[in-house]
């Protein structure tokens, strides 16, 4: 006992100092322990991140492929069957040919009443092509950005992210192709009701409008700016949407049961709420900023267009009589495939139109 006392007083301050210098190095290891934890999860949450973000542009980017490659093309050829089938000018254009051809066949009212029937089926037909054309385009793009932002729900979730909606639902294929074929609603449903309005629209710009009356590029940009503002603004607000889309989302419901015999229909689906969400992006103010741009754009393509194929003589005026039979000719043109279509190549290129699309796919995507 004595020589354990002894050892006590001799040795203690060696035997504090060991003990802290031991105490010092387990505390010393244990914070750089706990620090390489945190910069290892630090770097797998970034590794896990950069591999979402990795995905998630892939398949904004196949959706992206798949609409330019293949909806997109569809969708504008099938609009150069439709509009020209139900707008058939060449009736008109072959009984005012054979009257030239054979004067006493016409009557001069006869004469001058399809002249007038041509010219407003004519300016009719250029501008539902020009309308089709810009809208379409557009909605496909706002159908990427949607199905974007749910690629990128179902990326992360499929990575074992938490930062997801709580009701987010994963979205198959199926739906993504039936989301994206629904652009042909216009073609398939909407285009009577379309060339309705925007006749009614045209007659309106173009009443009091005499065969002989002078029209220049500023006049019939005016003309062409005039019959679409005219007709946007008709009837209840954004009606014009239901040219492009059903208002009531069993739409596509009920045509599938009417065409397999069968009444009873499912509750809402994926597919259901990527109608909804595009019907709330084509309804918002943004997107009718949007629209506008790009038709004064596409006008101002039309005009240049037709400036250059008149040799110029556009510039100076040309009597309405000689004018109509160009506006006849200019539809085709604005149907042409995609890459070779001068008005779709545009509105890409507008800045605000660009901004509006990164502004949409940057908030749906961190909503």
């Amino acid at each position: 006992m004595i020589s354990l006392r002894d050892f006590w007083r001799r040795h203690r301050r060696k035997i504090f100092i060991t003990t802290g210098v031991l105490g010092g190095g387990y505390l010393l290891y244990k914070l750089y322990d706990s620090q390489r934890r945190i910069a290892d999860l630090d770097r797998q949450q970034r590794e896990h991140d950069e591999l979402l973000k990795a995905q998630m542009q892939a398949h904004y980017e196949e959706v992206q492929r798949i609409a330019d490659a293949t909806t997109l093309p569809h969708a504008i050829h099938y609009l150069s069957v439709r509009i020209p089938e139900e707008l058939d000018l060449s009736p008109l254009t072959d009984k005012l040919l054979r009257g030239k051809e054979q004067p006493y066949t016409l009557s001069s009212s006869e004469k001058l009443e399809l002249w007038d029937r041509l010219k407003i089926l004519s300016f009719t037909k250029l501008v539902v092509a020009l309308w089709a054309v810009t809208m379409v385009s557009l909605y496909i793009r706002v159908q990427v950005n949607i199905l974007g932002r749910h690629l990128y729900i179902d990326t992360a979730r499929g990575l074992g992210s938490s930062d997801l909606p709580e009701d987010a639902d994963l979205i198959d294929r199926d739906d993504q192709q039936k989301f994206l074929a629904s652009v042909d609603y216009l073609a398939n449903y909407g285009m009577q009701a379309l060339i309705s309005n925007v006749q009614a629209a045209t007659d309106e710009a173009l009443k009091g409008k005499q065969l002989r009356d002078i029209f220049n590029t500023v006049v019939l940009h005016e003309t062409f700016m005039q019959i679409l503002e005219v007709f946007m603004s008709m009837g209840s607000p954004h009606q014009w949407v239901d040219f492009l889309m059903p208002r009531d989302i069993r739409f596509y419901k009920l045509v599938t049961a009417s065409s397999h015999d069968e009444t009873t229909l499912s509750g809402a689906t994926k597919f259901d709420e990527l109608m909804v969400e595009a019907r709330a992006v084509l309804s918002s103010a943004e997107y009718t900023s949007v629209v506008d741009m790009s038709f004064k754009a596409a006008v101002d393509a039309l005009i240049d267009e037709m400036r250059v194929q008149s040799g110029g003589c556009l510039i100076s005026g040309m009597p309405l009589a000689k004018l109509v039979p160009r506006v006849v000719q200019m539809s085709p043109s604005l149907l042409v495939e995609p890459s070779n279509n001068r008005i779709i190549q545009i509105i890409r290129t507008i800045p605000e139109v660009e901004l509006f699309f990164t502004l949409l796919y940057a908030n749906m995507s961190n909503s």
